[in-house]
This record gives C-alpha cells, structure tokens and sequence, in this order.
C-alpha cells in the first residue's frame, strides 16, 4: 500500500519564504495604501518638507514661537477665504470677487465704527449680513439666471474695488476700537498659576490632540464596519503619531510665547464645523454630487440650484469676516486693500487638493493649501528673497500642485 502525502506549499518553514512574503505584503499594503491616500497625504509630506528645509535654511528661525505666531496672523484671512473657496470649487465653480468683497467690508466696518461710533459688536454682524447679501446676490445670477460664475463674479470684483473706493473716498480710514483690533491681533489672557508656558494654549492644545485621535479611530472603525478599505495598521498608526506630534510641536510654540491667538480659535471652530459638514451632512455630499457628475446629481433629486446659491451665501459670510481681520490686524481700511486675495485662495484650495473639474476636495486640503503658501512666503521673507521671485515660486508651485492632479487622474485612470 503506497503512503506517500502530498506536502503543501503551505508547510513551508517559518521564518524562511514565509516570512519573507509577510514582510513584502506589508510593505505592499503600507505602498497601496499610500497610493490611494496620495491626493490626501501628498500635500502634508510637502508641507513637512517645505518646512525642514526652511527651518535648515534659515538657522531655525522660521520655528521661533514668535515667528510661528506671526504666521498665524499674517495667513489667517487665507485660511478663512481658502475654506469657503474650497467649497466654491467642489462645486464646480469659481470666486474671483472674493479679494475686492474683503476690501469692501474692511471699508464698511471703518466707516460704521470710525465716522459713526457704532459698537464693533454691532459692526461686526452688520458687516457679516452685507457679506452674506453680497454673495447670495451673486449665487443667484449665477444659479437662477444661469450665469457663468466666471462673468458674474468678475464683475462682483470690479463693482466692489469701486464701491470700496467710493466709500472711503480714495483714503486710509482708522483706527478702529480695540475690541475689534485684538480679532486681528488678540491673544487669549494668562490664567492659571505662573510658569514658563501659556496654561490655557496647553490644555488647548491637548485637548485638540484628544479629539484628532478619537475621530481618526472612530473613522477608522466606521469604514470597517461599512467594508470599507482602510489604511493598513502601521500606517494609521504612524498617521496618528504624526498628527500628536505637529500640535504638540505647535502648541509648546505658541504656549511659549505669547499663548494662542485669538483668530486660531475662530479657524479651528471653522474647520470643525465645515469639515463636519462636508464628510457627513446631506448638505456636504450635495456639493461634492453637483461638482462631480451634475446630471447625475439632478436625477437623484439634488436641489442643484439652491445648492449653488447657498455655497456663493457661504463665501459672502466668510469673505466678510477675512475682511474684518484683515482691516482688525491692519488697524485700518484702506482702498488697496484685498489686492490678490482671490488668487491666493484659489491657490491655496488647489495646492490643497482640489480637482479642476469639481467634486473633489477637502476643507483640511484647503488649510494645508494655504499654509504651504505661508510658509513660503513666510521663509522667503526671513531669506531676503524679493518679492519678484516670490512671485515665480508660489507659481512653480500652483503649477505643480495641478499638474499633480492630472498625472494623478490619469493614472488612476489608466
């Protein structure tokens, strides 16, 4: 009787073919995963390399806590625009009056708090309706008369830079009263017992790391509960360490100096709230649907109109509110003011992911964005570099920021 046994490839040895297949499948998965999250991570690695070599290259001066704070303040009014012209942009739009309407509300709220003593509070909500009204009125050219959105707000640029210049009748209008100088340049107050930190920055600072790893575990979950691809474990993991790692590095900076000021706080609550309601409210996945297959979006019964208007509503308000700590921060309003701020948006939400064609992007992608431009700008500046170059690198890099896109697009297509 014949006993042979057919032995399995299976059978194989640990520690020998075995575990050299386990290895290269991990680092096969942690490569997949990061080809599928690259329009997600891409911009972060850069931005983490563009700081290194600034910091190298100006003997660390870019990361001194005074510096980390002055790049708070100095980009906060690009942050703000790039989040609503993200949301512009998903929807398969565009705001070019968005820079002019900055300028026509630091105007307005000179004029209000200035030559009529308004209270800044009142000042303050006044000028974030006129905002609003400002890009409602736009949003309905563009979603119930059809207009392109190219035409109508390029006309809304000029018509503001004018109106602007009528109001302040071509001079510099100020100061403006200190509660509404420290939007711009406020900090939060000292509290708590004496050390060499700001305490309330600290806590701050972790609890912001608190939150960031329980919705990064919570999501993690959801996905899997759902059958949904997850990044492999180590990656999340080294996610997850780089994230603690950038706030407590940026918390002990600014806790060292003078505490956190006052327009981050105003930042992270916008980042919250519209990140929130672009990943899981219905309004959110509206947007992405109209920007990314419109047709589609109509037979599924998206309200693609009202839509449209809300997003150009949404970027009046935050338009608005740039412009108010732009002119907080300058201590004045002035007819030059906003020059290039739509670009510099449109910049940031590109840089920070978002698709040329709509239906793509993030509000994080659109902070990233513009903090990539600030920090360049930011380490040019400590460089000596003049402002013409300037001008060619923070080009070079929009450029390759959308040139990324499509290489991207077309080899997930192919």
């Amino acid at each position: 009787m014949s006993t042979d046994v057919t032995k399995s490839p299976a059978a194989a040895p640990p520690g020998k073919s075995g575990g050299t297949a386990a290895d290269g499948g991990l680092i096969q998965l942690v490569l997949d995963g990061l080809r599928r999250n690259m329009r997600q991570y891409g911009m972060l690695i850069a931005l983490g390399l563009i700081v290194a070599l600034f910091a190298v290259w100006t003997d660390g001066d870019l990361l001194l806590p005074r510096n980390v704070s002055n790049l708070v303040l100095q980009n906060s009014y690009v942050l703000i625009l790039a989040i609503g012209m993200m949301l512009v942009i998903i929807a398969g739009h565009i705001d070019l009056s968005v820079g002019s309407l900055t300028a026509f509300i630091g105007a307005f709220a000179a004029v209000l708090t200035v030559q009529h003593d308004v209270a800044w509070p009142v000042a303050v909500v006044l000028c974030l309706v006129v905002g609003a009204v400002a890009g409602s009125v736009q949003g309905f050219f563009i979603a119930y008369l059809g207009i392109p959105s190219f035409i109508v707000t390029l006309a809304g640029m000029l018509i503001f830079r004018g109106m602007t210049e009528i109001f302040l009748e071509g001079q510099t209008l100020g100061p403006f009263p200190d509660g509404l100088q420290k939007m711009g340049n406020g900090f939060l107050p000292e509290a708590g017992p004496t050390t060499n930190y700001h305490n309330i920055t600290l806590l701050l600072g972790l609890a912001v790391i608190v939150m960031v790893v329980l919705q990064e575990v919570r999501d993690r979950k959801r996905q899997q509960e759902f059958s949904l691809d997850v990044v492999p474990r180590n990656l999340f993991l080294l996610k997850i360490v780089a994230i603690v790692a950038a706030v407590l590095t940026v918390t002990m900076l600014l806790a060292s100096y003078k505490g956190a000021p006052i327009i981050l706080l105003v930042l992270g609550a916008l980042v919250v709230g519209y990140g929130y309601v672009m990943r899981n409210a219905v309004f959110g996945r509206h947007i992405y649907a109209i920007g990314g297959n419109l047709p589609a979006a109509k037979l599924s019964g998206v309200k693609d109109k009202k839509v449209t208007f809300l997003v150009f509503l949404n970027m009046g308000a935050l338009a608005a509110l740039a412009g108010l700590v732009v002119a907080a921060r300058l201590n004045a309003a002035g007819p030059k003011a906003g020059l290039n701020f739509e670009l510099e948006a449109i910049a940031s939400a590109f840089i920070g992911g978002a698709s040329m064609s709509g239906g793509v992007g993030t509000v994080l992608g659109a902070i990233i964005g513009g903090l990539v431009l600030g920090v360049l700008n930011n380490g040019m500046n400590l460089l000596g570099v003049g402002s013409d170059w300037q001008q060619v690198i923070k080009g070079l890099a929009l450029l390759a920021a959308v040139g990324f896109d499509v290489w991207n697009k077309r080899k997930s297509g192919s």
